[in-house]
């Protein structure tokens, strides 16, 4: 199989080409923003903001997995930043997806990441690949990410759109922000502690993802989600037990307002209790499918 992969030097990026790379018979490509000395030779360079790609890129690719955008917790969300969050995720998406449907030879699937952020502040409703959008920023974002894949669907390319939760991992994503205070004992719940927050194991996500390259029967929104369901309460709790230190500090929802704006309402207070049925109903099974497993494997 050979596969074009955008937004590999990021935090799922870097490990699903670390397995990509071991499995036998397979060929990456990269599509970067800019060549450097350690970019691998197997890289084409593209600018969505000018709607620059090249169609040699396409190539012999069987498989296209989009992962690019703008980190959208990196900063206090500005009119500016927001604009440049939606800008990264659109525009290289319908780039991308306008680009395979032309194609004379086309790729057999697109995966392209998304976000349960899709489904807006939901409380203790459960909801799955079925349910509705929400609202806010990011729900907006979300569905015109996923509608910006449309036209490679519409030309028969399987799409996958890859609603992921909260990423865990010790080298990046929001756990790796978490574990410092948290190790210096200033951890606790935030706001209420009554939100839901989806979140998935790195490995788990490496391995949904070869999952669904794999399963034809696969196919629209795909909750990428472990099956354990937590509150910020339930996650706080966990995450002290395992790095064994208190977790008695909460930060009480005007705090986290003041400090972060409209990102920390939809980031941290918002609640999304979403459940990875299409994965589940496929057959996948989960590598970490509970929360302190998870903790104490991706902690060591």
């Amino acid at each position: 199989m050979k596969v074009l992969i955008s937004g590999s030097s990021g935090l799922v990026g870097s490990a699903l080409c670390q397995r990509l790379e071991s499995e036998p018979d397979c060929e990456i490509v990269r599509l970067v923003r800019k060549q450097s000395p350690d970019t691998p030779d197997t890289t084409v360079v593209w600018n969505p903001a000018e709607g620059q790609l090249e169609p040699e890129a396409f190539a012999g690719i069987d498989a296209v997995i989009h992962l690019g955008g703008v980190n959208i917790a990196s900063k206090r969300w500005s009119p500016e930043m927001k604009q440049k969050i939606f800008n990264s995720r659109f525009q290289s998406t319908s780039l991308l997806a306008s680009q395979l449907a032309a194609l004379e030879q086309k790729p057999s699937v697109m995966l392209c990441a998304s976000a349960v952020g899709f489904y807006g502040d939901r409380g203790d409703e459960r909801v799955d690949e079925t349910s509705a959008r929400g609202a806010g920023f990011l729900a907006d974002v979300c569905q015109a990410w996923e509608e910006a894949t449309h036209s490679a669907r519409d030309a028969g390319i399987r799409v996958v759109n890859m609603r992921f939760g909260m990423i865990l991992d010790q080298k990046g994503g929001a756990l790796s922000q978490m574990v410092t205070p948290f190790k210096m004992g200033v951890g606790g719940k935030l706001g209420s502690g009554k939100q839901y927050w989806s979140w998935i194991a790195l490995p788990d996500v490496i391995n949904a993802i070869l999952f669904c390259l794999e399963h034809t029967e696969l196919s629209g929104p795909v909750n990428f989600v472990a099956p354990d369901e937590v509150t910020n309460l339930e996650f706080t709790k966990t995450l002290g037990k395992v790095l064994s230190r208190p977790t008695c500090l909460p930060v009480p929802a005007w705090g986290i307002k003041t400090l972060f704006g409209e990102m920390g309402q939809e980031l941290m207070l918002t609640s999304a209790r979403a459940t990875p049925t299409k994965l589940t109903e496929a057959g996948f099974q989960f590598q970490y499918p509970k929360l302190e497993v998870a903790f104490r494997s991706v902690l060591q």
